[in-house]
């Protein structure tokens, strides 16, 4: 089992920065592909980010491709996103993610543990 907890996540303007954080426990994340997810009211959770977990190959959806960058800390148990030139369609809720050994990185339904999820809200 990996327990994950979001934080990070508040009240900005549009272009605007925050960096959200995921810390894991219970078992290491080296062994687990890590992915950002984010939900937005009314909508289906969508794909944001992903790190592999044997590459250092990532993974963005189109809307925050040169705008968001995930990251990982293996030694820490910690994975990151870093959010610059924050959009109001950048607000949802966001949701760190992990797959034992994953492949498809986007994929909702791949990940097996998920967190409760930060609110990232962007005002105009």
């Amino acid at each position: 089992q990996v327990q994950l907890v979001e934080s990070g996540g508040g009240l900005v303007q549009a272009g605007d920065s925050l960096r959200l954080s995921c810390a894991a426990s219970g078992r290491s994340i080296s062994q687990y592909t890590m992915a950002w997810f984010r939900q937005a009211p009314g909508k289906e959770r969508e794909f944001v980010a992903a790190t592999r977990w044997n590459s250092d190959r990532t993974d963005y959806a189109d809307s925050v491709k040169g705008r968001f960058t995930i990251s990982r800390d293996n030694a820490k148990n910690t994975v990151l996103l870093q959010m610059n030139s924050l959009y109001r369609a950048d607000t949802a809720v966001y949701y760190c993610a992990a797959d034992f050994r994953g492949w498809t990185m986007s994929r909702v339904t791949e990940y097996e543990f998920w967190g409760q999820g930060t609110q990232v809200t962007v005002s105009s």
